[in-house]
């Protein structure tokens, strides 16, 4: 079940699979005897310490570091139950590898979204001297997908006050329910300072809905783009809105 994105998201690295048979959880600096000195380890692209990857989430810029999660199976080589796999740097070259930051749970599979810095604290997680980081994804739920259901997929959030060492997924979750849309997923989310509120672009089936925020907790349809717009002939994966 490989994600093709239509529409990816704005990052200046490009993101290649690593084959390996050993999966470590704990964090590997890049420092560590032998890391890029390894036979396939690419130089100059990211991969993980082991194990499978996909599409990149998350990106952003915190206290002078690079900040990268991505679709992540630390168990084997092939698609799986999906985590989101994080790792951080100064220089968009040289990555340390961080523990997993979101693994699955009852409600599914964690799947694409992105990361903001609340820095006004508008969810309230944190405070205006210590902001938090607050991841939002998509849960995937496989046992609802496999018994015909249509709202397998929800969107949900998890945030983080130490720099995105630890998280905390809110126990309100979802954040945003699905109608009972199959395709309903990929949140892209962002401020928009004009209206003061968190702005989210979300993949729906063909085309992109449009929700807005006042906190990231509680979201209100405004729009969707796409109908009669560009290709239709899968979903519109991973998509992005940016001046």
């Amino acid at each position: 079940m490989l994600k093709k994105t239509v529409i990816p998201e704005i990052f200046l690295l490009s993101f290649f699979l690593l084959l390996s048979c050993n999966s470590r959880q704990q964090s590997v600096s890049i420092s560590e005897t032998g890391y890029y000195k390894e036979k396939y380890r690419p130089q100059y692209h990211f991969s993980p310490d082991s194990g499978w990857m996909n599409d990149p989430n998350g990106l952003f810029w915190f206290d002078n570091e690079y900040h990268l999660f991505y679709q992540h199976y630390p168990d084997t080589t092939v698609w799986g139950p999906m985590h989101w796999g994080h790792a951080v740097s100064k220089d968009l070259v040289h990555w340390e590898h961080l523990p997993v930051a979101l693994y699955p749970d009852s409600l599914g599979y964690i799947f694409s979204g992105s990361a903001v810095v609340d820095k006004d604290n508008t969810s309230g997680f944190g405070s205006t001297r210590n902001p938090p980081v607050v991841a939002v994804f998509t849960y995937h739920d496989p046992v609802q997908e496999r018994n015909g259901g249509d709202a397998f997929q929800n969107q949900a959030i998890a945030y983080s006050t130490d720099k995105g060492r630890s998280w905390t997924k809110y126990s309100d979750n979802p954040v945003l329910k699905n109608p009972g849309i199959r395709d309903f997923r990929d949140p892209k989310v962002f401020w928009h300072k004009e209206t003061s509120r968190w702005i989210m672009i979300l993949a729906v089936r063909d085309r992109v809905h449009l929700y807005s925020s006042p906190d990231l907790k509680k979201w209100s349809f405004e729009s969707e783009f796409g109908e009669k717009e560009g290709a239709h002939g899968g979903v519109w994966e991973c998509p992005d809105l940016f001046p």
